[in-house]
């Protein structure tokens, strides 16, 4: 009996020692229970931030590619450029047959034809073609055309004038136009001579002091009906002065064609026109009108 009691009986300093490591271990869960319950709310205020921030680039994106969205307005699709033609959609060959097709001097005049050169699908014409503007003198023409009537006179009736090749039409008959008196209708035919007759309809633009809204009337009824036939000048073999007189060449662009040509002797091609800097290539379909390389 006495062994047993030797075995379970502690003293007092035993018994406090006990105790305090009762008291030790309760302390101990008591603040592990505390510092994981801390942790678990920090982690869920960190991920709502995170969330919070992952919406905050979402909406930075998704206002980032309204922002870059191509703004659609009316356009006339004889002028799509590479860089264009790419933003609405049109793959390379599509974009190279229209050029191609444009080289040759000639115009798209309907959404129809513009997908028959350039072979383009329903779906992207469907989404191209509400923004096409043609000139008011394409739509003119073409009502013309179905037209049973074959004469080419203007008529001195109210309110129709008869379509008539603008290449043709005499001073007189540009007098019957609203807002072209008789100065103006000299300066039209002035330029015209200048040019050796208009190549594009859109030269009409190009006269003295015609304003845009008169010239739309001019197109209205006169366009180009039959080319004419120019005189071309072989630029390896003309003069300064003879290039100077030429359209659409003053004298810098002169001097700039002979300084290109006393560098790199004869041109290939037009297409080195092309190469001469500050030349304005806009005009180049103009400008080779009238020259030649052979």
């Amino acid at each position: 009996m006495n062994l047993f009691k030797s075995h379970f009986w502690y003293n007092k300093r035993q018994r406090n020692g006990v105790l305090f490591l009762i008291i030790l271990i309760v302390v101990l869960q008591a603040v592990y229970f505390f510092i994981n319950s801390s942790s678990n709310e920090e982690l869920d205020s960190d991920v709502s931030e995170i969330e919070l921030f992952q919406q905050q680039i979402d909406s930075l994106k998704e206002a980032q590619l309204k922002s870059k969205k191509i703004k659609l307005y009316p356009f006339n699709p004889n002028y799509i450029t590479d860089f264009k033609g790419y933003q609405l959609g049109m793959s390379i060959g599509e974009i190279d047959k229209l050029l191609e097709f444009r080289k040759s001097g000639k115009f798209i005049n309907s959404s129809k034809e513009f997908q028959n050169i350039t072979g383009v699908n329903d779906s992207l014409l469907s989404t191209m073609s509400p923004y096409f503007k043609f000139p008011d003198w394409v739509s003119q023409k073409t009502s013309k055309q179905n037209n049973k009537f074959s004469d080419k006179k203007i008529t001195k009736s109210k309110n129709i004038i008869i379509n008539h090749d603008i290449n043709k039409v005499t001073i007189d008959q540009l007098k019957k136009i609203k807002g072209i008196g008789d100065k103006l209708a000299k300066r039209i035919i002035t330029y015209r001579n200048l040019l050796s007759g208009f190549s594009f309809n859109d030269q009409i633009y190009e006269v003295y002091y015609l304003d845009k809204e008169v010239a739309n009337r001019v197109l209205k009824y006169f366009w180009v009906i039959q080319k004419p036939l120019i005189k071309k000048t072989n630029i390896n073999k003309a003069t300064f002065k003879e290039v100077l007189h030429l359209p659409y060449l003053d004298y810098d662009l002169t001097k700039k064609i002979f300084n290109y040509k006393d560098i790199n002797d004869d041109f290939s091609s037009l297409e080195d026109l092309k190469k001469i800097d500050s030349f304005p290539t806009n005009k180049f379909e103009r400008i080779a009108l009238y020259l030649t390389v052979d």
